[in-house]
Formats: C-alpha cells, sequence, structure tokens
C-alpha cells in the first residue's frame, strides 16, 4: 500500500496531467480483422467537431505551405486554420482529404489517428520558451496532403518534427499517432526536447520512434507511451529520430553502461495514472481476456465500495501491458464502436454503480437510480462525493472515428471513416467514403458560441445534455431509434458498395457522386432524428416529470 500511495504521489510531482489527455487510440492489423481489413480509430476532444472536404490542389514551382497554429479552433470560420508560424516547401500537387481538429483519411486510403500523450517536464515548450512551429495536427495534414503510404508518412512526420521543432497544442502533452494505410499500420510518437530550442542550433527539434504493429495484432493507445525496447537496425519494423537514444543518455536518463535495457516508455514518459492504465487494463481484459492474468477491476456484488478503495487505483506499472497482442477473435468495425461507447460498464471504473445512487425500491431493497449517469458533471461529484473516472466514451467529445482500410477495393470505396459526433455514448456512426466529394452541411456546421438547428452537433450535444432528467430511460430511448438505424447502415453496406463499384467501372467521377450523396443523406437524418429525439424528450420529462 506505501508503494502504491508513493506512485500516485509521483505522479502527481512529476507534472500536471493535460485535460486533452481524453483520446482513445486503437488499431488492428489486416490479419486481425473480421474482414480483412486494416482498421484505425480515434475518439476525440479538439475543440472543433466540423469535418470538411478539401481537394486536391496544384501548386507552381517554388511556392511555399503555410504551417498553421490554431487548426483545432471551432470559433473561427470553417477554412480559417488560425495565426501563420512560418512556412515550408509547398509541393506541386496535393491529395484531397477531409480536414478536421484532427484530419483522419486522404483519397488513397491513408490514415491517421491521434492522442495526445504525457511527457517529462523538462522536454515540455511553449511558443514563448522556444522556436518549435509544427504541431500534430498541422503535420497530420502535411502528411494526408502529400502521401499515400503509412511508412513513408510516419518518416515524414518525424522529419517535419525535427526539422521545424515539435509543437505541443494539446496541453503540454507529448503525442502518439497511428499511421496506416491498405498493408500495415504504425505506432508513432513523438516528445519534445525542452525550452529553449531554435532551428539555428542544428539539433533535431523532437525525439521520436515509430514501430509496425504485426498484422495478426491490434493495439491500444489511452493517452499514453506503448513503445517500449527498439531495434534501429530492424527498419522493417522501427524508425526513430537520429537522437532517440542519445537525448535520453545526454539527459542522464539512461546509462548504456548500467546493463539495463533502454525502455523507451519508461524513459521519457512520466508515470502512470489511472486514467491510462484503465484503459490499458479494459482494452485487454475485452479482446485478449487469456494472454495473462490481468488485475481483478470487476465489479464485485459483496462490496460495493470496492472502486472507491485506494488500493484499486493506481497499482500496475504500465510494463505489464505489451505493445500489442493478437486477439482472441477477429475484432470488427462493430467491437471497436462498441469498445468506444464503453464507460466501464461492470467494474469498478464504472461511475452509476457507486453506492450513492441507489435509492429505496418500496420492497425494502434498493434499485439504481435512474438518475444515475456514467457522465456526472463537477457539481454533481461533489454532491455525491465521487471521484472522477475517466471512461472510454466522452460526454462532449466533440467527434470521432473508425476507419476501414481495404486494399481490395478501388481507394474511392475501399476507405470508409466512420464519424461520430459529440458522444459515442449517444451519437450514430456514419460513413464517409475515401472517395467523397463534400461532407453534408450539418457535420460541418458548429460554433460554440451559437446554437444553429442545422447543425447535427448541437442537435446531439443537446439530447445529450436533456439526458441528465433522466438518464437511465432516456439512454434507452435514444437507443430505440439509433441502434435500428445504425444496425441498417451495415446490413446495406455491401449493396452499397457493390453499386458503387459497377458506378465505378463506367466512370469513377459517378461512384463518387454516389457515396456521396448517400453519405450526406445519413448525416442530415441524423440530424433530424436528434431533433425529433430532443423535442420528445422535452415534451416526456419534462412537462410530465413526476
Amino acid at each position: 500500500m506505501k508503494l502504491i500511495k508513493s506512485l500516485f504521489f509521483l505522479g502527481l510531482l512529476a507534472g500536471t496531467v493535460s485535460s486533452s489527455l481524453a483520446c482513445t487510440v486503437i488499431a488492428v492489423g489486416k490479419k486481425a480483422s473480421a474482414d480483412g481489413s486494416v482498421i484505425i480509430s480515434h475518439t476525440d476532444t479538439g475543440p472543433d467537431s466540423r469535418i470538411f472536404y478539401v481537394p486536391g490542389k496544384r501548386f507552381k514551382k517554388g511556392e511555399m505551405a503555410p504551417i498553421f497554429w490554431g487548426i483545432q479552433d471551432a470559433d473561427r470560420p470553417l477554412t480559417d486554420d488560425g495565426k501563420i508560424l512560418g512556412y515550408l516547401p509547398q509541393v506541386e500537387k496535393t491529395y484531397g482529404y477531409f480536414q478536421s481538429a484532427y484530419s483522419h483519411i486522404n483519397e488513397y486510403q491513408l490514415a491517421i489517428a491521434e492522442s495526445t500523450t504525457s511527457q517529462r517536464n523538462e522536454l515540455i515548450c511553449t511558443m514563448d520558451n522556444g522556436k518549435q512551429i509544427m504541431t500534430i495536427e498541422q503535420a497530420m495534414i502535411f502528411a494526408l496532403q502529400r502521401y499515400q503510404k503509412a511508412r513513408d508518412a510516419v518518416q515524414f512526420i518525424g522529419d517535419l518534427c525535427t526539422t521545424y521543432g515539435f509543437l505541443p497544442s494539446s496541453g503540454d502533452g507529448s503525442e502518439a499517432l497511428v499511421i496506416a494505410d491498405t498493408e500495415e499500420a504504425w505506432v508513432f510518437e513523438v516528445f519534445g526536447v525542452g525550452a529553449d530550442w531554435t532551428p539555428e542550433s542544428n539539433k533535431p527539434g523532437a525525439i521520436w520512434a515509430a514501430q509496425r504493429l504485426p498484422d495478426d495484432e491490434a493495439t491500444m493507445i489511452p493517452n499514453w507511451s506503448i513503445i517500449k525496447q527498439i531495434d534501429p537496425k530492424d527498419k522493417n519494423n522501427f524508425l526513430v529520430s537520429d537522437n532517440y537514444l542519445q537525448e535520453a543518455i545526454d539527459r542522464g536518463w539512461y546509462n548504456p553502461q548500467s546493463g539495463e535495457p533502454f525502455v523507451w516508455q519508461e524513459v521519457y514518459a512520466r508515470i502512470p495514472q489511472e486514467f491510462a492504465t484503465s484503459r490499458f487494463w479494459l482494452f485487454y481484459h475485452t479482446f485478449m481476456p487469456n494472454l495473462k492474468e490481468w488485475p481483478n477491476r470487476m465489479l464485485d456484488p459483496s462490496n460495493p465500495y470496492k472502486g472507491k478503495e485506494p488500493y484499486f487505483q493506481f497499482v500496475e506499472p504500465v510494463s505489464i501491458y505489451p505493445f500489442s497482442a493478437v486477439p482472441e477473435q477477429k475484432i470488427s468495425v462493430q467491437d471497436i464502436i462498441a469498445f468506444q461507447r464503453s464507460t466501464f460498464e461492470g467494474t469498478i471504473y464504472d461511475m452509476t454503480s457507486y453506492p450513492e445512487w441507489l435509492v429505496p425500491d418500496g420492497k425494502g431493497g434498493f434499485v439504481k437510480s435512474p438518475l444515475a449517469t456514467p457522465f456526472p458533471d463537477s457539481e454533481m461529484r461533489k454532491l455525491l462525493k465521487q471521484t472522477y473516472r475517466r471512461p472510454v466514451a466522452r460526454h462532449r467529445g466533440h467527434y470521432g472515428m473508425v476507419t476501414q482500410l481495404r486494399g481490395w477495393l478501388p481507394n474511392e470505396i475501399g476507405g470508409v471513416y466512420w464519424v461520430y459526433l459529440d458522444n459515442p455514448y449517444f451519437s450514430p456512426y456514419v460513413p464517409i467514403y475515401a472517395g467523397n466529394l463534400s461532407v453534408a452541411e450539418t457535420y460541418n456546421t458548429y460554433n460554440p458560441n451559437v446554437y444553429d438547428e442545422k447543425s447535427a452537433r448541437w442537435a446531439i450535444d443537446f439530447v445529450d445534455n436533456l439526458a441528465n432528467l433522466r438518464f437511465q430511460h432516456i439512454a434507452k430511448d435514444v437507443r430505440a431509434v439509433r441502434d435500428p438505424f445504425e444496425a441498417d447502415l451495415f446490413a446495406n453496406q455491401a449493396q452499397i458498395e457493390a453499386e458503387a463499384s459497377k458506378l465505378y467501372k463506367k466512370d469513377p467521377a459517378l461512384a463518387r457522386q454516389y457515396l456521396t450523396k448517400y453519405s450526406n443523406s445519413k448525416m442530415d437524418e441524423v440530424t433530424k432524428m436528434f431533433l425529433d429525439l430532443r423535442n420528445q424528450i422535452i415534451v416526456r420529462y419534462t412537462n410530465n416529470l413526476e
């Protein structure tokens, strides 16, 4: 117990954890997925949930591309990316991609998922104490504009960060990406080099490493580094910056004479905390339950206070969780969607399981209150004396995605970008194809300061907030409408794609138009669905509450 408490306090002393540490990434190799696709996913808490298509362009030789600060901001016009920090040479031709707070996929089925991670205080920099100018969201856009293959994009993003200096944009965190194409996925992790860096120093402006995900394995990034030992000679499975090891030696964090292995995760990341270990545990407990004896985090009916006992918090080291593993059953898109909707049901992390939610049932016993919510706000947590437990699903989490990458189909049809808005616990997922020519206006209309009936994000957010009136009942009402809608999308996917393939043989432009119309119509349906739900909830749970 003393050791556990010591680890907890050391974690606090190591530095303040950014409030942006709220993105979960899952990646599945093509031999580990149910349909043979490479799958990556991302639950995002970037402020801007708007998604829009940016077509490829041609540029004159010698033109320069601006490097922006402010891509994630939601209160700017849609195509205003903020303040220009610098420039880099433009390419003659860019590819079409879908832009958002973190841009995820381009027309060639190159896809990227992001998770802000923790780093040691000495590695943190800001615009005020260094000359670093390359944010991760800007690097993602440049890669999607210029590359078709994951390995090339990994090296390119790494070079951008070392050349222009990695600048944190989500608090003071480092960053992890999964970069994937139809054949493979790579985990890319980048740390800063601290204050006072300048390009004139001729030193790398970042520390980075990347590891290839084995085709038959899956992995998860819960705002924490997952790369462990690195073999830089194995170019098929590792890519690294020139300073990946020397930086640790120079700072006294690793002694090559010690005989101990160099473990990337342990050297550059802080001491882990429960917001990360809980999701590590859930992923491996869910998809690889028999890989080893995982910690027991299930609820104990005889001890309703188990989740509040300090022994069950900040315990296991992240070293018990592998970089990746073979799932016991092939993983589908629907499996990942279910995981993204998790609020740790049935575990000690389930905030609806706390005894404070129990109310008399009128028969001498107790039942869970219909008010019990897995997303209590700060004032409700004070009232109930609850400790916040960060679930996978995020209340007002802005947006997220699951991306299918399939090499046996034309890129325009093979890449499917399943997106949700606001909170995956409530929101449906809708498909956007890599060949789509636009995104429905309802999915790129959002101003956090102005309510708009034409905004899908506002419609879903309204229902999300109204759910606090009777959370358990309203969640059922939402699922009764959402689940059949979503089931139809998956049931009809093969038919839609078969029709698109026929059109593609005649003219690829016809297939792109067809898929665009289909996707946009489904986004409009979601908007109407949640406006209708809003009205029903207002009538049912405000006018007629007892």
